[in-house]
């Protein structure tokens, strides 16, 4: 059943994200935020597809530490689960991605009208610079910044090499960062086929103020955090099953 359900999902996603693709693309004369409200009708269609034909449910956590104003967002990357739904599970945002995704058919359409920032991974200090600026000139429009800083998908149990960028973008721009792990990689492991029923938990942990802190400094913080609190998923997820 799970090769089954997982396959119908796929189809059904395929779908989707073709019939979104165009409609985004007619979104293109409205503001920002409008776009946003629209286009991420997709990943609300897709957590819900994910939900009832995978059995894929999540809870989240820690909802009181997202902060008023715009911020930047440094989150666990496990999945395809996480990009899709975070956009819709946090205040409006721009995700920093590698720039060869809107090249994508369709799925490339849709993400080119949300905003993102798009960078040359194999430029390290070009792609620093394009999210210093491109990221302040997000912030400043009242749209957060989601940044995935082990840059890929690594598999459960696994802690990436944290990159530089989210928390350069932090010191630099003055903005609060909010650290974010999940336990997606469980139920859709990165790069496979098959999603597997179960609960994922995001879990939000208090904002970071960058004031007075170095790049690496704040890394590191934003780091220990995220992988002290991936340890106490599980009991999260055992405690939500009682």
């Amino acid at each position: 059943m799970v090769v089954l359900r997982s396959v119908l999902f796929l189809l059904l996603q395929s779908v989707l994200t073709i019939v979104f693709a165009v409609f985004a693309l007619f979104t293109f004369p409205f503001s920002a935020f409008t776009r946003y409200r629209l286009i991420t009708g997709w990943n609300r269609s897709v957590v819900w597809l994910a939900r009832w034909i995978c059995g894929i449910r999540y809870q989240v956590i820690g909802l009181e530490n997202l902060p008023d104003e715009a911020a930047i967002i440094m989150a666990k990357h496990q999945s395809a689960w996480e990009t899709i739904a975070l956009p819709i599970l946090l205040p409006p945002m721009a995700i920093v991605l590698k720039r060869e995704l809107l090249r994508i058919p369709f799925f490339g359409w849709g993400m080119a009208m949300l905003s993102p920032i798009a960078i040359d991974r194999g430029d390290g200090r070009a792609a620093l610079k394009q999210i210093a600026e491109q990221g302040k000139q997000r912030l400043a429009d009242g749209l957060g910044v989601l940044i995935f800083p082990e840059g890929t998908r690594v598999a459960s149990g696994v802690v990436g090499k944290y990159g530089i960028g989210g928390a350069w973008l932090a010191t630099h721009a003055k903005a609060l960062v909010v650290p974010i792990a999940h336990n997606a990689g469980e139920v859709w492991p990165k790069n496979a086929l098959l999603k597997h029923p179960g609960l994922i938990t995001v879990s939000i942990g208090p904002a970071i103020d960058p004031s007075g802190m170095k790049p690496d400094a704040l890394n590191q913080r934003v780091q220990a955090w995220i992988e002290a609190e991936m340890a106490l998923l599980p009991n999260y997820a055992q405690t939500a099953t009682k």
